[in-house]
């Protein structure tokens, strides 16, 4: 399969593309729609269903969520509708499209990209890769195997979820400097460190295109990167496993 359509539903917004699967570039623009209030799956599915319309695509989706998912079946619902969890997401997706569907943890989908087509590609050692934005998102790499499911935005610090403090959100709703702010990410950082030893830490989320103003900040014994897809990520990820499970 040359080409492949990839959806990547977000807490603020819902983005499809065709992606080519040689390289992981976006064939056609990125069409973006804002997640529906409330984020239901019937209302999310019909949005991924504009968005393949726009995308004039007829085929499999490949569709990933801030959620955990398991065969199919949504099982946490962080940043999305809480009507997610226990919903065979696929079933709902794919009945709505009507056309079959993949689906994974954004996380996962934007490390699968990173590892294929970005700055992890070749590394087979421990990786970790950790998304800023409206959560923390995080997907592992073991020998370039996939440890899917890890969310360790959720992992319990200052009392309450990691992500809570450290996410990009958090700066910018408690209007925090970009010091103050990786402060917050150095102590989460030196947690996971300290429970997975990664060799090679790769940042991404949409923070990341100001990297010049946080990354250099950063203080790890693992080697640091910054993604190189950002916000294509997801959508490139969803569409290589979509394009695995289908060829």
């Amino acid at each position: 399969m040359d080409r492949q359509m990839g959806v990547d539903v977000g807490g603020s917004g819902i983005k499809g593309a065709i992606v080519e699967m040689a390289t992981g570039d976006l064939v056609t623009e990125r069409f973006r729609i804002d997640t529906p209030q409330p984020s239901t799956p019937q209302s999310v599915a019909a949005v991924i269903c504009d968005i393949v319309a726009m995308a004039q695509w007829d085929g499999p989706v490949g569709c990933a969520i801030p959620s955990v998912v398991t065969n199919g079946v949504v099982r946490t619902a962080a940043n999305i509708d809480h009507a997610w969890i226990g919903t065979d997401g696929c079933a709902v997706i794919g009945d709505a499209l009507g056309q079959p569907i993949t689906l994974m943890n954004d996380a996962d989908a934007a490390g699968l990209a990173e590892m294929r087509f970005g700055v992890g590609a070749g590394h087979t050692e421990v990786v970790l890769l950790l998304t800023f934005g409206t959560g923390i998102g995080s997907a592992l790499f073991v020998g370039g195997d996939l440890v899917p499911n890890t969310e360790l935005g959720h992992l319990q610090m200052w009392g309450d979820s990691a992500e809570e403090r450290a996410s990009a959100a958090a700066r910018k709703r408690e209007d925090l400097t970009w010091e103050e702010w990786v402060v917050r990410v150095n102590e989460y950082l030196r947690y996971v460190e300290d429970l997975f030893w990664p060799d090679l830490i790769i940042v991404g989320g949409g923070i990341s295109k100001k990297q010049d103003k946080w990354v250099p900040l950063l203080e790890t014994r693992a080697e640091v990167m910054t993604a190189e897809l950002r916000n294509n990520a997801g959508i490139a990820g969803a569409a290589l496993h979509c394009a695995a499970v289908f060829s």
